[in-house]
């Protein structure tokens, strides 16, 4: 059973290495089944799993990523060498996010249609990759038994939240919004359905000081065949708390957020934003719902369509967040925007949905470098008080 909502209609394509598409659109032509987007890509690419020649022209087998385990901290850190040569700030005429152009000869676009309303595909250079034939099993390295690898047989997937390679997340519309609501969830669903997937993950970074390579707004959608440290530690700070007292300790954060009252910037009937007692980064706003839900496929309708226009508000806040340029235009806000969801196996249970949006920006032109207390020790020093954050969003609330 689909969990897509009526407005909304998803057609697969695959891409000419084999790469899985899916267009989701509420264009009401589309939806009714009135027009359909174009599906073939004309690109002469070869099949991604397709043997590669050396430098002496001998023949192997494809390779994907490997993970090795950090000893010290217990830890997989990916290696995805081959994204050294990914795409990085391409002009205007070579954005592979960019629809086709009409008429057009063979462009190295990935989107084969000359329209489309929201758009997901697989990435090309994929941090995490399942190649067909190799076993996702741990080995030593070196001959040294505590040193392990493994194969980062995950999946990386790019959605296109507009064909609009001017605008921002913040600027598409309320019914645009929603439709990416459920390009999150329904990709959410599937990749969680894959053989060694224990967490997807929906996220968006915006800002050349985030590391944007590519300026087309767009997110990305990872699952991973690990739990990510954040959510491994975030699950043992949970399971204490469930074992001290019974509750869910982010159902807990919500309901003291809420009794405290200083630091919500926002409530409507199914969301709740507050900046969290014990912020880190220079702007910090979490997006939660009033209801236990485990991921973004547990929402049900009402609470999709609030949380489309809930989710603008926020963006639109951050935007805001520093005062305007001289010439009066807004300060562009970098930030990162980060899905937490539960686990797909073990620990579902006490986790819980919500959003994570922060920004490195603690003034305009100035950033918070994580510097040798951040990077070297992990022990984080804010420049700022969760409280003044959220004066300031609320200041901005118009």
């Amino acid at each position: 059973m689909s969990i897509l909502s009526d407005a909304v209609r998803k057609t697969r394509a695959t891409l000419a290495d084999g790469r899985d598409l899916f267009y989701f659109d509420d264009n009401a032509q589309y939806v009714s089944g009135e027009r359909t987007r174009r599906l073939d890509d004309p690109r002469p690419l070869s099949d991604r799993y397709a043997p590669v020649l050396d430098e002496n022209g001998v023949e192997h087998p494809v390779t994907g990523p490997t993970m090795r385990l950090d000893v010290l901290t217990g830890e997989w850190i990916p290696h995805a060498a081959h994204r050294m040569n990914r795409t990085f700030l391409p002009p205007a005429d070579a954005n592979p996010l960019a629809p086709a152009k009409p008429g057009a000869a063979y462009s190295d676009g990935e989107i084969p249609d000359e329209d489309y309303d929201v758009v997901v595909f697989e990435n090309r250079f994929p941090s995490l990759m399942r190649v067909p034939g190799v076993d996702d099993i741990e080995t030593t390295f070196e001959d040294v038994d505590f040193w392990r690898v493994r194969p980062a047989a995950g999946r990386c997937e790019v959605i296109c939240f507009s064909p609009d390679d001017q605008k921002s997340l913040r600027e598409v519309s309320p019914q645009r919004m929603r439709t990416i609501i459920e390009a999150w969830a329904d990709r959410t669903e599937e990749l969680s359905a894959l053989d060694g997937i224990e967490q997807v993950f929906c996220f968006e970074n915006r800002g050349q000081e985030i590391g944007v390579t590519l300026h087309h707004p767009h997110g990305q959608i990872y699952a991973y065949p690990y739990l990510t440290p954040r959510t491994a530690q975030m699950l043992v700070q949970a399971r204490k708390h469930r074992e001290a007292t019974g509750r869910n300790l982010l159902r807990d954060v919500l309901d003291a957020e809420l009794r405290s009252g200083r630091r919500i910037v926002f409530e409507s009937e199914h969301w709740v934003g507050y900046v969290p007692m014990a912020a880190r980064w220079p702007v910090e706003i979490h997006l939660a719902p009033r209801r236990d839900v485990p991921d973004l496929v547990a929402l049900n309708e009402d609470e999709r369509a609030d949380l489309a226009t809930a989710y603008l508000e926020i963006l639109n806040r951050v935007e805001r967040f520093f005062p305007p340029q001289e010439n009066g235009e807004l300060t562009k806000t970098p930030y990162i925007a980060a899905w937490h969801q539960a686990p797909v196996g073990e620990g579902r249970e006490d986790l819980r949905l919500h959003l994570q949006l922060f920004s490195f920006l603690r003034s305009p032109g100035k950033l918070k470098y994580l510097a040798g207390s951040e990077s070297g020790m992990g022990a984080w020093i804010s420049d700022t008080t969760p409280e003044k954050i959220a004066d300031r969003l609320n200041e901005v609330a118009q």
